[in-house]
């Protein structure tokens, strides 16, 4: 293990490559990373370096928007199959249609989608944002939210706006249920529970606290609470332990557990930056449209 993390280690510095990791991936991985986080985040993270690669260790829409926003970079995916059920969920031409029936409204677009799908909304946002990019647009104007329902009916709670949702989901957050919460409470009934906004309304009722990844990194670090039950994909949970060490955290259930998201690990990593595979790149006409959105969305949560 130590000679492989070496010969990674070596070849980032050959390479000039930074490595980023997705809070779901494998504890190793993310260990070995150099900026962790959420989707988005890791992008605009990465645009900021002076790295030549982009070792993206998530699923393919996020080196989509790596890609989108280091254009001048290589970036690469090393599990080329690691893809998002969710994102698969819509296609560009599933949006059309629904905007061919809502001819005036807003779209918004979840930053899990693929870049055709980005380049034919208005606005994008991540979970952390969505309600504060909802609830800037004009209160007379109807609004699309693409693809995933749950997070829809969250903003739609919060900003009390109608929202227009696609049927999409995370296969992983809807099999945390409510009966899943009382579970875990019986076993930690001392523990505040944080859910994810994709989870479904009744998980995000018995929750303690709704909040993104990002969120609960920033919420665990500063609550005098000192255990958590993470209602979210499994890997949080290695990284809300690492950040605060002298806090217990304990996952929901097993079964939240994405199995895109464990698909990269130190051996196909080390094959990614040995081979330079695989390199992933969005044509500009699609990337223009696209970084419309995203830089809406930034100008926004400024």
């Amino acid at each position: 293990m130590s000679n492989l993390i070496e010969r990674i280690q070596q070849l980032k510095k050959d390479r000039r490559a930074v490595i980023l990791a997705h809070n779901y991936q494998l504890p190793e991985i993310q260990d070995i990373a150099d900026i962790r986080g959420d989707s988005l985040q890791l992008s605009r993270e990465a645009a900021a370096t002076d790295a030549d690669v982009i070792v993206f260790c998530g699923v393919h829409f996020m080196a989509e928007t790596a890609a989108m926003l280091s254009p001048e970079k290589t970036v690469l995916l090393p599990a080329l199959d690691a893809g998002c059920p969710m994102a698969d969920m819509i296609t560009a031409d599933q949006l059309r249609e629904l905007k061919a029936k809502h001819p005036d409204a807003i779209v918004v677009c979840y930053v899990n989608s693929s870049a055709e799908v980005k380049a034919e909304s208005d606005y994008c946002c991540t979970s952390a944002n969505a309600v504060s990019v909802v609830g800037s647009l004009p209160k007379g104007k109807e609004v699309i939210f693409v693809p995933d329902q749950y997070l829809g009916q969250y903003t739609a709670e919060q900003t009390g706006r109608d929202l227009i949702l696609f049927s999409g989901h995370c296969p992983t957050h809807v099999r945390i249920t409510e009966k899943t919460i009382a579970a875990a409470r019986e076993e930690h009934p001392e523990a505040k529970v944080l859910a994810h906004p994709e989870c479904t309304r009744p998980v995000r009722q018995a929750a303690d606290e709704v909040l993104s990844t990002g969120g609960m990194c920033r919420f665990a670090a500063s609550s005098d609470a000192t255990e958590f039950i993470v209602a979210t994909e499994i890997g949080m949970v290695h990284r809300l332990a690492t950040d605060n060490p002298d806090k217990r955290f304990y996952p929901v259930a097993r079964i939240a557990t994405c199995p895109n998201m464990k698909k990269t690990n130190l051996e196909m990593l080390l094959w990614s930056l040995e081979e330079m595979r695989y390199r992933i790149t969005v044509p500009p006409e699609i990337r223009e449209r696209a970084i419309d959105a995203i830089e809406r969305m930034v100008r926004i949560s400024a």
